[in-house]
């Protein structure tokens, strides 16, 4: 008999948010939640990928992964600008204890990292390591690009604004302090900063990435 695939389950809506690798432990999170949102994927990275995306973007579409894209469509893609910084989160959990980090590009050394903070989201993550990451670029009057894999955080940072839907409390008092100094320092600070969407699915996970698999 063959071994049948593992699969990999991501909850955008439910009584707990990440990735799950088994169904049980995703039904779990479904089970008597109104309106929850869930779909399985093949591969970890996948997974992780689309958490950071929205549902509908991946309800009746066929995703294409690394693997399935043509010589031409990587031509078209091109290879990633070293001349670059790269950023991204990690949390442990949806919300969960939260990290997030900024590396060169090509050698992958760090150059700054914040958290663990005890409760946050990769969203959250995402946009504070890109604005990071412009502060950084600004601060050290620097002519680099900065790249992030979060369509999110791209968007927050365009509004100036995080529109995360995570309640404050207690756990989260200090990592929403740092969320209110990002959205000041947009308003207050004009870059001329270029950020572009890391392509995962030709370059593989951005350098930034954890690799928490």
């Amino acid at each position: 008999m063959a071994k049948k695939k593992k699969k990999y389950y991501t909850v955008w809506k439910g009584h707990h948010t990440g990735v799950f690798e088994s169904w049980d432990d995703c039904k779990a999170q479904i089970t008597d939640f109104k309106g929850a949102q869930y779909k399985s994927f093949s591969t970890f990275d996948e997974a992780k990928q689309a958490l950071k995306g929205n549902y509908k973007d991946y309800i009746g579409k066929n995703k294409v992964s690394k693997s399935q894209l043509t010589e031409e469509q990587l031509k078209k893609i091109g290879r990633p600008n070293f001349n670059s910084i790269s950023v991204d989160a990690a949390s442990s959990g949806n919300p969960g204890k939260l990290e997030y980090r900024g590396v060169d590009t090509k050698s992958k050394k760090v150059l700054f990292r914040q958290g663990p903070f005890e409760e946050g989201t990769n969203n959250i993550g995402e946009f504070l390591a890109l604005v990071h990451g412009l502060a950084y670029l600004k601060k050290k009057n620097s002519e680099k690009i900065i790249y992030t894999d979060s369509r999110t955080a791209m968007s927050w940072v365009r509004k100036k604004a995080c529109n995360s839907k995570l309640k404050r409390s207690k756990k989260n008092k200090e990592l929403f302090e740092l969320v209110e100094r990002a959205e000041d320092w947009l308003k207050k600070n004009p870059f001329d900063t270029t950020i572009v969407k890391w392509e995962t699915k030709a370059w593989g996970e951005i350098p930034a990435d954890f690799g928490r698999k």
